[in-house]
């Protein structure tokens, strides 16, 4: 894996961020890119092969390359980093790991299509990039240097809605995109009316209830999972999982 080697946060004798846990364990979140693992078999099992997946906020793509790997012959992964030299790390790692069945996306995702700024950190300085929120907020969290949030000092990158795909198929989308998942959801609305993928969000930045809502008025189960939501459509077969 290609990952920077500034991509860390010490505090005391512990620490945090992708390169932290890549440097010193070889891995980031096993049980979560487990997780979402069997939610793509579980797809495969039900509806059969073609399996897609969207790595919303992929980073440098420890699950992109996972999944990838894991579907080798029967699914597909569409990976969205909006950071512009992560994203070049995400697409070497791609390139390096022969995985012809994934296709980096240099975007961010949202509600519409358009153009959003992107801080750019300085890469240079230990912090936590995955960390890094495109939209500055009264709880902004700090990721190891103070971010320039001005307009004539970020990137102006592409803004993308997951339903400007126009998938024919669609199974999973994970979104971790520091406090946006409330707008890659409106963006995804109708690619999740039609194809009802499994979701895992992750919510420590957003607000659960209004996630939550979104989710049950579309038919989905929720269960809360660490500091993600697991949703899943009743007429999904593995729904049967979530009490």
């Amino acid at each position: 894996m290609l990952v920077n080697r500034n991509d860390y946060v010490l505090k005391g004798n512990a620490g945090y961020g992708m390169g932290f846990q890549l440097f010193n364990t070889s891995s980031f979140d096993p049980t979560e890119v487990g997780l979402a693992i069997q939610l793509l078999m579980s797809r495969r099992a039900s509806y059969g092969d073609g399996v897609v997946a969207i790595d919303c906020g992929a980073n440098v793509g420890v699950h992109t390359i996972e999944w990838a790997k894991a579907m080798y012959g029967w699914g597909d992964v569409i990976s969205f980093e909006a950071q512009e030299r992560i994203y070049y790390a995400l697409a070497g790692n791609v390139a390096m790991n022969n995985c012809f069945n994934a296709r980096p996306i240099f975007a961010a995702v949202g509600a519409h299509s358009g153009s959003i700024p992107v801080p750019s950190p300085n890469y240079l300085l230990p912090s936590s990039f995955g960390s890094l929120e495109i939209r500055k907020t009264a709880t902004t969290e700090f990721i190891g240097q103070d971010v320039d949030y001005r307009p004539e000092n970020c990137i102006q990158t592409r803004l993308m809605s997951i339903d400007e795909l126009n998938l024919k198929r669609l199974d999973f989308i994970k979104i971790d995109i520091e406090g946006m998942e409330m707008d890659a959801l409106i963006g995804a609305e109708n690619s999740i009316n039609q194809h009802r993928p499994q979701m895992l969000i992750e919510k420590i930045k957003s607000n659960e209830n209004d996630i939550r809502h979104f989710l049950t008025e579309h038919g989905y189960k929720v269960m809360a999972i660490d500091i993600n939501l697991l949703a899943i459509h009743s007429s999904d077969p593995a729904s049967i999982e979530i009490k």
